[in-house]
């Protein structure tokens, strides 16, 4: 069978399929699209063998998953497509309704965290889908990820408050912060480690081809996309896709803010595939 492998609607991550496209590396794998909070139960659920997951899902269940080395979704500061909008400013959400999408679970305590540690703020959160209006009819501010965030980015609604939880992670501890990252099963990859290895090594090298690449990647995905080939560059280059020290130190970080406030049951070892 060939390797299922999962794959996040958002154009943030085009990047890093970009390059599967191109060396027709598709064809060797069975593709399976989700935002991330399904993508997440389908690799819990083992219908799905390397994945992109939830940074908060891979410290719940990590003894079930290894990382890929070299490979993440992160930023240092603003990331552009994370926000909480608010119809008050954030210092004022303390006991508010905050909605929170439901597509994303490292946001979501993301957020808590940042309210917490930065502003001591305990909002009344519930999950909602990412529609802003809808959400604000209900709240008193939002959490938005991906192509919705991405829209906030692109034009704060006027009246509204709009904060980057990149940029504010970064003002709260001066680190990097990690939202995604690729995991695989230890169970697929004690069955099929050459199998797991040489997906690994095709994702990375995916990842190469479009960082040389990327003002071709911007221009190709603003034929599908309301945003301008410029726009999207600039997105593509704030994002960042590796997986260095400075990642790992502030994915800890936020890991250790997460069991501190309960979030997780323990801090999780960073434990990666050899590729």
């Amino acid at each position: 069978m060939r390797p299922r492998v999962g794959h996040i609607q958002f154009i943030n991550c085009l990047p890093l399929y970009y390059g599967l496209v191109k060396s027709h590396a598709l064809w060797d794998v069975e593709l399976i699209k989700g935002t991330p909070t399904e993508l997440n139960r389908y690799l819990i659920e083992e219908k799905l063998d390397i994945c992109p997951i939830s940074s908060i899902e891979y410290a719940r269940h990590w003894r079930e998953f290894m990382m890929v080395p070299d490979i993440a979704v992160g930023s240092d500061g603003p990331v552009t497509s994370i926000f909480l909008v608010s119809k008050l400013p954030i210092h004022e959400l303390d006991g508010k309704r905050i909605a929170l999408t439901n597509t994303s679970a490292t946001s979501q305590v993301l957020m808590k965290i940042i309210l917490h540690d930065r502003y001591g703020i305990n909002p009344i959160c519930f999950e909602s889908p990412p529609n802003l209006g809808a959400m604000l009819l209900e709240a008193d501010a939002a959490l938005l990820i991906g192509d919705p965030a991405l829209q906030i980015h692109y034009q704060v609604p006027q009246g509204l408050y709009a904060y980057d939880l990149g940029l504010e992670w970064k003002q709260l501890t001066g680190l990097k912060m990690v939202f995604a990252v690729w995991a695989v099963r230890r169970s697929y990859a004690a069955d099929n480690p050459e199998v797991a290895r040489e997906v690994a090594r095709v994702f990375i090298r995916s990842l190469r081809y479009s960082e040389k690449h990327i003002e071709q990647v911007a221009k190709d995905a603003a034929r599908w996309e309301t945003f301008s080939a410029e726009f999207l560059q600039e997105y593509f280059t704030t994002l960042q896709y590796g997986f260095d020290a400075g990642h790992q130190n502030g994915l800890l970080e936020y890991y250790r803010r997460a069991y501190a406030l309960g979030y997780i049951a323990e801090i999780p070892q960073l434990d990666f595939l050899e590729v």
